[in-house]
């Protein structure tokens, strides 16, 4: 299961590599929209680095999510285990995988937080 979540992993990650720098450059392009027309269609009014702050929000939020699912699937995998020491070996691995997993994600949280608080605070106008 986790060699899966890796493969699928390594495929989203070069797309958004390439991708969200577009959208974040897209931010500085001028459409003309005048605050008038902006109203008339329901554009938001946000600030891109906020919308683009909710995202990476978002995207830990969902791997925080699958890495306790790792974790829960891993003691499930003990649990059912019966004494089969294979079985056993196999959920500790899981379990050592998803807590790891948990802690990268965790920190990562953090520091995108703290970037993303900087960069908002240091460009606050």
């Amino acid at each position: 299961m986790t060699e899966k979540i890796l493969r699928w992993f390594y495929r989203i990650l070069p797309f958004a590599a390439i991708t969200l720098p577009g959208v974040v450059h897209a931010g500085t392009i001028n459409l003309g929209l005048t605050p008038e027309v902006t109203e008339a269609i329901g554009l938001s009014s946000t600030d891109v680095r906020v919308t683009v702050a909710r995202i990476i929000n978002v995207f830990m939020g969902i791997l925080g999510i699958i890495a306790v699912v790792i974790v829960l699937y891993g003691g499930f995998l003990w649990m059912t285990a019966a004494g089969n020491e294979e079985k056993v070996e196999k959920a500790k691995k899981m379990l050592v995988a998803g807590v790891i997993g948990l802690a990268i994600i965790l920190s990562a949280y953090a520091i995108a937080q703290f970037v993303i608080n900087s960069l908002v605070t240091a460009t606050a106008q």
